[in-house]
């Protein structure tokens, strides 16, 4: 049965509906926006991801002072509010939730977590390229992590492009991917429930080689969790409708 998964709305969206729509024909994607029946799209999606564009304002996690201290301006207030209205409705329906770069940061900050500003400011120099280049570099997996588990290596190189990242971890997650200088690259839920998919990364799968295992497992992963929720939500649905 085909299943559908939510991806939020970004700038480069097609690359995310490319991306996990390459490894199989039993996918439908749904762009996820305001103003667009947000109201009612988780509850019918097998699967969330958020993707990656704007900072998060520095006011939600309590440190409004850094828009003039680091000259921040790019932010979009209502993507804000409305992810984080989905993250919340993810987390109540238990659907399989995927953030990617931005995603990482928005989940951070609704976790009560806190942000770096400005990574260059901080002298974390090599996590962007151009304006439209991607970076290289190396990262570390924390031994028996779920991450660890999916992409099946220790240590690997990944792509990214950013200037923020977490810094304090919000609570009840925990950083499971660690670069070569010390940057967070993936959060995950510090108390683990095998029935649940939830997976922070700050690189870019959706640009990456899909014979990567930081990208292709990672995708394939997400999906084989998207459709186990579709078979039990319809599981049941059936026994709710059962005389």
């Amino acid at each position: 049965m085909p299943i559908t998964i939510g991806i939020t709305n970004c700038n480069e969206w097609a690359n995310y509906e490319r991306w996990i729509k390459s490894s199989s024909q039993d996918v439908s994607v749904v762009m996820l926006k305001p103003g667009e029946g947000e109201d009612s799209f988780v509850s019918h999606c097998d699967g969330v991801i958020l993707s990656g564009g704007e900072d998060v304002q520095p006011s939600l996690y309590g440190k409004p002072e850094y828009v003039a201290e680091y000259s921040l301006n790019d932010f979009n207030p209502e993507r804000d509010t409305f992810e984080l209205n989905i993250l919340k409705e993810a987390e109540e329906f238990k659907v399989p939730l995927l953030g990617i770069c931005r995603g990482l940061q928005l989940a951070n900050v609704s976790f009560k977590g806190t942000l770096i500003p400005d990574l260059p400011s901080a002298g974390k120099t090599t996590h962007s390229g151009g304006p439209k280049t991607d970076s290289v570099h190396g990262v570390t997996l924390t031994k028996n992590s779920r991450i660890q588990h999916i992409i099946g290596l220790e240590k690997g190189e990944i792509n990214s492009h950013h200037h923020q990242a977490a810094d304090t971890i919000g609570k009840g997650l925990i950083a499971t991917a660690i670069s070569d200088d010390g940057v967070v690259e993936g959060l995950e839920k510090a108390k683990k429930h095998d029935e649940e998919f939830f997976l922070l990364v700050q690189w870019h799968p959706e640009r990456m080689d899909a014979n990567n295992p930081f990208s292709g497992k990672l995708r394939d992963a997400f999906l084989k969790a998207c459709k186990e929720y579709n078979q039990y939500s319809d599981l049941n649905q059936s026994l709710s409708v059962t005389p």
